[in-house]
């Protein structure tokens, strides 16, 4: 993907990315409207972009062949519990936007994004303050983590990489 592509789904992917880490943390649920709502991200404005990315008509179609492959992974992950469902969908709908990335970058960019969410997470619900106002959030006082935070810190920093990486 060129910076134009990723400079073209940003708005998209940090809106979306917003809702679905504030949802999960308050809720510890990621909206199955959200992980459609990504989809489409990729189905329309991903398809117009596919000029500006490089990319072929052949590319745009393994962006979904990435997402049932990661479906089919996150399917049977959530069902021996290693991820919750949610999770493993978001993660399907985040896949297409990572096609010809290399594999390596991602789950080291993955990594990072974990340490980072866990890290501030965590502390964060410790300043009074914060926790005051987000008092009835689910992720204060659930034992799961809302990975949500992490997936979505993912795909916007991914596409900022690919923009910056431009310049």
């Amino acid at each position: 993907m060129t910076s134009g592509a990723a400079l073209a789904l940003l708005p998209f992917a940090v809106a979306i990315g917003i809702w679905v880490a504030w949802n999960d943390m308050k809720f510890m649920k990621i909206p199955n409207k959200a992980v459609i709502a990504l989809l489409l991200v990729w189905l329309v404005p991903g398809l117009l972009t596919v000029p500006l990315a490089g990319l072929t008509m052949e590319s745009w179609l393994w962006g979904w062949a990435l997402a049932a492959i990661v479906l089919a992974i996150g399917f049977v992950a959530s069902t021996v519990r290693l991820v919750g469902a949610g999770d493993a969908k978001f993660a399907a709908a985040m896949a297409p936007f990572f096609v010809g990335s290399d594999p390596r970058m991602v789950f080291a960019l993955y990594a990072a994004c974990l340490i980072g969410a866990v890290v501030t997470h965590r502390g964060a619900k410790y300043i009074p303050a914060l926790r005051t106002r987000t008092a009835d959030w689910a992720s204060w006082t659930n034992i799961d983590f809302p990975m949500g935070l992490a997936l979505s810190g993912t795909l916007i920093f991914h596409l900022l990489l690919t923009i910056k990486d431009a310049i």
